[in-house]
Parts: structure tokens; sequence; C-alpha cells
């Protein structure tokens, strides 16, 4: 296994523990994690802090992998469907987390996971007819908004919700409206594909 693909590897460990962290029922075994009050203004959760230090680092490797992969020439089929299922399980996984603890609107997720499956129908149909579909700059840019946004709410928003502006929230929001115009240019870019 190269190295980009051990990095990945890695991205899918740390996505698995930051889910784990998140969705499990800590109280019922009597662990509590103390909450901070910051600026007598906003409180902020130790779980959700360790979730979104460990979250920072799955997304700085979703970068890194696939740099290294293509600078060194070690791109490789098992390296693409690792990247995927990591990319799933650490935005997805977390975007149904955070829906659950009432922190992000239900529709959020459902929004992402239908336009994702979409996308990659689309990608599968016109791959297997025109040869491998690339990520569009609007897949990317909503990459880096939802990664961005989602470092954000783990942390409250500080400091900008200090001053009563929830600026993860609105990327997060930001990302879904991105992900929606992306799954169309990919639909209207391959609709000849799908039709045949």
């Amino acid at each position: 296994m190269n190295l980009p693909n051990k990095i990945t590897l890695g991205r899918i460990i740390l996505s698995v523990i930051v889910l784990i962290l998140m969705v499990f029922p800590f109280y019922e075994v009597g662990v509590t994690f103390p909450e901070y009050l910051i600026a007598g203004k906003v409180t902020i959760s130790l779980k959700y802090i360790i979730c979104g230090v460990l979250f920072i680092i799955a997304s700085v490797t979703d970068f890194l992998d696939g740099n290294i992969a293509r600078k060194r020439g070690l791109v490789t089929d098992l390296g693409k469907v690792l990247d995927a299922i990591a990319d799933k399980i650490l935005v997805n996984g977390v975007l149904i987390a955070l829906a659950c603890d009432g922190v992000i609107p239900v529709v959020i997720p459902v929004i992402i996971i239908t336009r994702d499956t979409a996308v990659d129908c689309i990608k599968m149909i016109a791959g297997s007819k025109k040869g491998a579909v690339g990520a569009s700059i609007w897949g990317k840019l909503k990459t880096i908004c939802m990664m961005t946004g989602v470092s954000f709410v783990f942390f409250s928003d500080i400091p900008f919700s200090l001053v009563g502006f929830n600026l993860g929230y609105y990327l997060v929001i930001v990302a879904t409206l991105l992900s929606i115009y992306s799954g169309i240019q990919y639909f209207v870019a391959y609709k000849d594909c799908i039709k045949q």
C-alpha cells in the first residue's frame, strides 16, 4: 500500500472515531463531557472540541493524499475507492450525526446524500462510456465550504458566534447550495450518456 493510500486509510479511521464519539451514548455508561462558557455568551462541549480537532486533521488529509498521489504518480484504483469511502464516512456521516444532535436541519444531509448518490451514478454511467469523469470546480468548492463550515460548527462558530454570527452554519448552507448546483452541472454535462 503506497503513502497516499495509507493517508486515506488513516482518514477513514479518524472518520470512524469521530462518528463513534458523536453517536455513542456516553451518558449511559456514566461518562460526561464538560462544557465551557466562552465570554459569557457561547457554550462549547469538550466532545465537540475533540471531534472538531479530529475532523480538521481528517479534512487536511483529504487534500494531502490526492496531491501526493498526483505529484508522485501514485494514483491507483484502490486509492480512488478508498478516497470515495473516506469522504462519504467523514462528511455524510458527520452531517447525519449533527442533524441527529439538532445542530443542523435534517434536510441538509438528505440533500447532500441524494446529490452524492446521483452524481456517483452519473459518473459510473458516463465513465463506462467516456472514460474517467473528473471532479468539477463547483464540487471542489462545495467540499471546501462544507469541511470549513463543519469545522466551525464543532467549535460553536467561535469567534464569530461571540458577535451573533454563525459562520459555520451558513457555510454548510452555502455548501449545500453548491452541492445542488454542481449536481445539476453533472447531469447537464452527461445527460446524453444517461439517455443512451
